[in-house]
């Protein structure tokens, strides 16, 4: 494939181009008309922009699949909003027979007056079992038919399960056949190729190993993205004895990906592991680590010596320390998922000890008004993308979808605008540049001997931030909308025409 007439975005010169594609890489590069197209399939890129394939660094694939049929949340500014929105949804549920769980998500509850109940719930759903799932996925909301359908006990009054319990009764609430969540997940990754998206990394709560292997015999070819599965504590021994570590390939461009562990909570749960207490909160609350120390470590241990990369999930500040004390004494490197609350004299630590800071800028966007009330006394070092970048830190983009959506524009203008919907950018020293949040999300550049993993884009990004000028709010509306014309993932275009 030859991709003629093509802006490279990053370039000093936009000269036009051409870009010969030969199997997964790129052959060459050169200006336009320079290549011999006879023979060769020729996409006329028309001056469009040509960009490396975006990445998206932290996914839930197959939460995110299921999220997109899921009942949303999102609108429900209280308790009682959120458990209307369920009933409505019990009474035209088309399930006569009530066995299915109903399931909605996206709640978002730290500023709500209001209190989760089973009875409040249970006026409203009947007999009907619902799960609702917090917009961090770390705390859940159900009624008596859904505690009692699972046995799940100690939770009779309020109904609301965090941490593990919430990933627990989540992942056996919204189980589907694989056959349909396998679709699901193929549709969505088509999804995502719209978006500019080549390849991810997936840290669903599953065997994925298996599950990639499965998904990847399902389809003709590649698949459409690149994968990089991780692993969780409650897989980790399989993977060892099966011989698996990070690079494995399990199918032509999916491979295994990190270990992953969920060491402490999150904001919204008021969960993650904070070195002071929790603002206008009853009571000494600082969140708390999700296993000890000393297993934390011990994990982490086994996975790096049996050849997995470390991914270790720490939002609060204290999570992060505790976190890099662990990665200094035994020299390990990795990422650190999230670091959204970090110490000050923990920001150059990231650099001094090569950990990737793996971060979500739309969730600074997202939680900017709990972050003012639960983290006010320390908001200044909340999502501080551009205070981790200046102290040494390598940063990586992603979404963490479900919680934001699998789409790098939403995070690449959440980067470097720190607003959306018309409000003034918040904490705005704290943004990247366009030139970082794009190079933040992709691998691989427009060069010869890289992979042939593009997108082409309608609208040149750096000339949409500088139309806008000081107007944030209008430059995140504009790039969260960028016009992908095209997307080429492993040499094969899965997204534009004919796909």
């Amino acid at each position: 494939m030859i991709i003629t007439n093509a802006k490279i975005y990053g370039r000093s010169s936009r000269s036009l181009m051409d870009i010969a594609l030969e199997g997964d890489a790129i052959v060459a590069v050169g200006p336009a008309g320079s290549q011999d197209t006879t023979g060769h399939e020729v996409m006329d890129a028309d001056s469009r922009i040509v960009m490396p394939g975006l990445w998206d660094e932290h996914v839930h694939c197959g939460l995110w699949a299921q999220r997109r049929r899921w009942i949303d949340l999102s609108p429900a500014t209280s308790a009682a909003e959120a458990a209307a929105i369920m009933g409505q949804a019990v009474r035209e549920s088309s399930d006569t027979t009530g066995d299915a769980v109903l399931i909605g998500a996206g709640y978002r509850d730290g500023l709500w007056t209001d209190r989760k109940s089973t009875a409040l719930l249970d006026s409203v759903t009947g007999s009907a079992p619902v799960l609702l799932l917090s917009v961090d996925v770390h705390s859940c909301w159900v009624n008596t038919a859904t505690l009692r359908a699972f046995a799940v006990s100690g939770h009779e009054l309020d109904g609301s399960l965090t941490e593990q319990e919430c990933f627990d009764l989540t992942v056996a609430v919204g189980s589907v056949d694989e056959k349909t969540l396998d679709a699901w997940v193929l549709e969505a990754a088509y999804a995502a190729a719209a978006r500019g998206v080549v390849g991810i990394v997936d840290l669903d709560m599953a065997h994925n190993s298996s599950v990639w292997s499965r998904r990847a015999a399902l389809v003709k070819g590649r698949y459409p993205l690149r994968v990089e599965a991780g692993v969780y504590p409650e897989h980790l021994e399989r993977a060892i004895a099966d011989g698996l570590h990070t690079g494995y390939e399990l199918a032509p461009g999916i491979s295994m990906g990190p270990f992953k562990i969920i060491t402490d909570g999150s904001l919204n749960t008021r969960t993650a592991h904070c070195v002071d207490p929790y603002l206008v909160v009853e009571g000494d609350v600082r969140g708390g680590m999700n296993f000890d120390m000393a297993e934390i470590e011990r994990l982490m241990l086994r996975a790096h010596r049996a050849g997995f990369s470390l991914a270790i999930h720490a939002i609060g500040d204290e999570a992060n320390r505790l976190i890099l004390d662990v990665m200094a004494a035994n020299g390990l490197g990795g990422r650190i998922e999230h670091a959204q609350l970090v110490r000050d004299a923990d920001f150059v630590r990231f650099g001094e000890l090569g950990v990737i800071a793996s971060v979500q800028p739309e969730h600074a966007v997202d939680d900017r008004d709990v972050t003012d009330v639960y983290w006010a006394d320390r908001a200044d070092r909340a999502f501080a993308l551009r205070r981790l970048v200046d102290s040494g830190a390598q940063l990586i983009l992603g979404s963490d979808a479900p919680v934001a959506p699998l789409d790098p524009w939403v995070s690449i203008a959440a980067a470097i605008t720190r607003t959306r919907d018309g409000r003034e950018p918040w904490h705005p020293e704290q943004a990247l540049t366009l030139d970082e949040a794009i190079r933040f999300s992709t691998r691989t550049t427009v060069a010869v001997g890289q992979p042939a993993d593009l997108v082409i884009v309608d609208a040149d990004p750096q000339w949409l931030v500088d139309a806008y000028g000081s107007d944030a709010a209008a430059a995140s509306d504009a790039v969260r909308a960028m016009p992908v014309w095209m997307t080429i993932s492993q040499g094969v275009v899965t997204h534009g025409e004919n796909v």
